[in-house]
């Protein structure tokens, strides 16, 4: 397919979803509007991970720290004196944070900025461990980071979290930064640093006979998504206005880790794809942990009955597809195409698999 034809396509469908993305916040209900949301959200969230776990091939499972730093910071830079006084009643709130307010989009960057710099903090000893000991270290440095939150009462305001924090995540902030994310990863794997990346996944000894210096890209690549997944955290914060340290616990992590799983490893598509499909499938399937009219029989109310159900199809998910939705693949206008003219091979008409009349 010719490359101006798929940047016209690629305009046409940009502009389309931006249209339904619209109509979608004209018209749907609180609750629907929030899943809708909550998937731009994820979408960040899994193409962080997957950044560190799919192309650089690290094993990481502390991003739940990242997300709370990130939550925070930005909850802090955004809230009014007022808001603060409020919720700082068992101990007052430090004095230099006491009168500090920016604007979201700011506070956003510094969320980042400040979740990045302790992933890089963290990176230089971690990222020397290899496999399952660079996972228990991170998930370690993860656990670390909610105990500070937890007793920093002058800070966070400790277990008691912040209440009523400005609801700046709206549907074309979190869809904007998704947006912003899927552009950054696809600019990043076509890139000599993409390449890189996967270089060191594959075979790191390898790497460093062709020239690239693995430990300095390891770390980048932490860096980078530790800033995506601060970035992530603040937008999750704003969204559901309220934040506590019991949010970012391991299983914030897993549930991430199991979106880059089910979509596939390396797949920015399957990372998308994956993280509205699940985000959309958890809630849909909410009824489960309420009582159930069968006709025949009546169930009574079996709280965590849907996280069964789910965790069935995620099995047979990963029996019949074990690299993902995706595997390492991605969406293409080519790909579509191929799809929608299977005449291409042994066609009508008398033709011989040729591609007469495509343009």
């Amino acid at each position: 397919m010719k490359p101006k034809r798929t940047h016209l396509y690629s305009l046409a469908a940009a502009v389309a979803f931006a249209v339904l993305l619209g109509v979608a916040d004209a018209t749907l209900d609180a609750f629907s509007l929030r899943v809708l949301d909550l998937c731009a959200i994820y979408i960040v969230l899994a193409l962080s991970l997957n950044l560190v776990n799919g192309f650089t091939g690290l094993f990481s499972l502390g991003h739940a720290g990242f997300m709370a730093v990130g939550a925070y910071t930005c909850a802090l830079l955004t809230m009014t004196p007022e808001q603060k006084e409020m919720n700082f009643f068992l101990e007052p709130i430090a004095p230099w944070l006491a009168h500090v307010t920016i604007p979201f989009i700011p506070a956003l960057v510094v969320a980042g900025l400040v979740a990045a710099a302790l992933g890089f903090v963290i990176a230089a000893p971690a990222l020397r461990l290899r496999d399952d000991y660079l996972a228990i270290a991170t998930l370690g440095f993860a656990e670390i980071i909610r105990v500070v939150l937890t007793n920093a009462q002058s800070i966070t305001n400790g277990a008691l979290g912040l209440k009523g924090l400005p609801k700046f995540a709206g549907t074309w902030e979190v869809w904007g930064c998704a947006a912003l994310s899927v552009a950054f990863m696809v600019l990043l794997t076509r890139s000599a640093y993409g390449r890189a990346l996967k270089a060191v996944r594959d075979d790191e000894i390898a790497a460093g006979a062709m020239g690239v210096n693995v430990f300095r890209t390891k770390v980048v690549s932490f860096t980078v998504s530790s800033f995506m997944a601060g970035v992530g955290g603040a937008l999750l914060g704003h969204l559901l206005t309220t934040i506590d340290p019991k949010m970012f616990t391991f299983m914030l992590t897993f549930n991430i880790l199991l979106v880059v799983v089910l979509g596939g490893m390396a797949s920015i598509t399957g990372s998308v794809i994956a993280s509205i499909g699940v985000t959309i499938l958890m809630e849909a399937l909410r009824f489960l942990d309420g009582p159930l009219d069968l006709g025949v029989f009546q169930l009574e109310a079996r709280p965590g009955l849907r996280m069964v159900v789910f965790s069935a199809l995620l099995m047979a998910v990963v029996l019949f597809r074990q690299r993902g939705l995706m595997g390492s693949r991605e969406f293409s206008w080519e790909m579509l195409s191929r799809a929608r003219l299977p005449w291409r091979k042994g066609g009508p008409a008398g033709t011989d698999g040729g591609t007469h009349g495509v343009a």
